[in-house]
């Protein structure tokens, strides 16, 4: 395919790369085409444009000729890149929602109607979190004759003596400002910041880990989808409990406290091999476990099942000795659009989350997965006292 990638800094500057080794015709376009370069490194031949993801005009001029826009720029531009897909007749994959008109339903799909007309598809949230972790909610759905309830857990960490965040400022500002949605009791709410404090255990060598409820986009597809009566998301480790104590503190909201410049930037695959170098920062790690609880009708009787589903991505170290100098999280948000990207449904025509797509099609991508150094590994546990799950926590 040609594919023109919009957004070339940590996750979609290695996306590209990687769709060009998969043999795809790539060019990317970024708003700062110095920084970009950095990330693409001195030695990509992969062409870039100078273009702002707030220009429509200026996306349909820079990707002129392609069959796929994949938006790697923030969220907030969904929207805009989306009209400039349909307006170049092409298909379209982002990395996750931004969910400001409506926070318990992606904004992407208000465009299915357009892509139908246009017989082209757009796959959104086509990530790791969200992306993969739909992928395995679906999975363990199709193993269950009822879902009851479904915990996304999340563990971001950077062993670092500077703060240095694994997202880009403007993610990690949204998530820190915006009110994490959750599904209970069959109806969609927001719950409180930072609230809902756990006791996680993931698997070793992390092990146990405080998380929280935080902001995700699996809430906004998922129950649409899935019947379920419950869904959260909650996120552990060192970067959220900074922004726990900003919050705490009182230095974040949308109209006062923290700008979002004070938020740490990501830094270039030159800069995370200098601090490497440099002792500041010494590993990074990331994780996610999706857990579906439910119940598997038998002809004598029903059985209550948690199916388990833990992601291990390599940490920074195991990516520097691949010769990479990227984090572990836009390693592996790379990785999965990638493969989201060579499975991509160019024969179906709407809008589609990850667990709409054909079962074939999910599969497939579930199988690249394990290939590419991302370990998944599948439990299914027999419930037979209630609070027995609890145990799996």
């Amino acid at each position: 395919m040609r594919i023109f990638v919009l957004g070339a800094g940590a996750t979609g500057s290695l996306l590209a790369q990687l769709l060009e080794r998969q043999g795809h015709t790539v060019w990317c376009g970024d708003r700062d085409p110095e920084r970009a370069r950095r990330f693409l490194g001195k030695g990509s031949t992969i062409p870039l444009t100078e273009v702002n993801a707030r220009n429509m005009r200026g996306i349909v001029k820079a990707a002129k000729g392609c069959q796929l826009v994949v938006n790697a720029s923030a969220s907030v531009f969904n929207e805009i890149v989306l009209r400039a897909a349909l307006r170049l007749r092409s298909h379209y994959l982002d990395l996750s929602s931004h969910l400001t008109r409506h926070p318990f339903r992606a904004e992407q799909f208000r465009y299915t109607k357009k892509f139908e007309q246009k017989n082209r598809a757009a796959l959104i949230n086509a990530g790791v979190a969200p992306g993969l972790t739909n992928l395995l909610v679906k999975r363990a759905a199709e193993l269950l004759d009822e879902v009851q309830a479904v915990h996304i857990r999340l563990y971001e960490s950077s062993e670092s003596d500077d703060p240095i965040s694994q997202w880009s400022p403007e993610v990690s500002f949204d998530e820190a400002v915006s009110h994490p949605q959750v599904y209970r009791d069959g109806k969609f709410r927001l719950g409180k910041r930072f609230s809902e404090i756990e006791k996680f255990r993931f698997v070793d060598p992390i092990g146990p880990a405080r998380v929280v409820l935080a902001a995700q986009d699996e809430v906004a597809t998922l129950p649409h989808f899935i019947p379920m009566k419950e869904l959260d998301v909650k996120i552990g480790g060192n970067e959220i409990d900074r922004l726990r104590r900003w919050h705490k503190q009182g230095k974040l909201s949308k109209s006062r406290g923290m700008a979002r410049q004070r938020f740490p930037q990501t830094s270039s695959p030159r800069m995370i091999a200098k601090l490497i170098r440099q002792g500041i920062l010494q590993n990074a790690r990331f994780a996610a476990a999706v857990l579906v609880r439910g119940v598997k009708r038998g002809k004598r009787e029903d059985q209550r099942l948690l199916i388990r589903s833990d992601c291990t991505f390599p940490t920074l170290y195991q990516i520097r000795q691949q010769g990479r100098f990227t984090t572990p999280v836009a390693y592996a948000t790379a990785h999965v659009a990638a493969l989201f990207i060579k499975f991509f449904p160019r024969d179906l025509a709407g809008v589609f989350a990850p667990e709409m797509l054909p079962a074939e099609m999910r599969r497939a991508i579930l199988a690249g997965i394990r290939n590419n150094s991302i370990r998944i590994a599948h439990k299914t546990t027999a419930l037979k006292h209630r609070g027995e799950e609890d145990e799996e926590f």
